[in-house]
């Protein structure tokens, strides 16, 4: 009888029995150099891909697109019209048009106070710097 216990397909063989192995063995021909303990030229942080703004533009992008196809979904889904009134103005339009273009409104009206307050900061900015300048 031995004492030795049985192995089972499933489980990991024991390891209390197998000896060391040296980092250089022929077991580790298949193995990539950074597993078998050897510095990999490149292989440090230097060499990971890097936040570019092409990679921001791409996933802006692809953003982008998902959300024009919801709108569109959205869009052909509300066709039903809708009555508009605006001072002495009446008008129907179909609500997911209707939607869309207030949505639309509200974006260039923010993107409108933005520049606004980009032109005040920049003109701050340049005072300053010839403030700067003279003084």
């Amino acid at each position: 009888m031995t004492s030795d216990q049985p192995v089972s397909p499933d489980l990991p063989e024991p390891t209390s029995h197998t000896p060391p192995r040296d980092p250089g063995t022929a077991s580790d021909a298949g193995k990539l150099p950074a597993e078998q303990g050897k510095p990999v030229p490149g292989g440090d942080k230097a060499s990971a891909p890097k936040f570019t703004r092409a990679g921001a533009l791409w996933s802006a992008l692809i953003l982008g697109f998902l959300v024009l196809i919801v709108l569109l979904i959205f869009i052909a889904q509300n066709t039903d019209p809708v009555p508009m009134s605006f001072l002495a103005w009446h008008w129907s339009l179909p609500t997911g048009v209707a939607i869309l273009g207030a949505a639309v409104a509200g974006g260039l009206l923010t993107v409108a106070a933005g520049s606004a307050r980009i032109f005040q900061l920049r003109r701050a900015a340049k005072k300053n710097f010839k403030a700067a300048q003279r003084g």
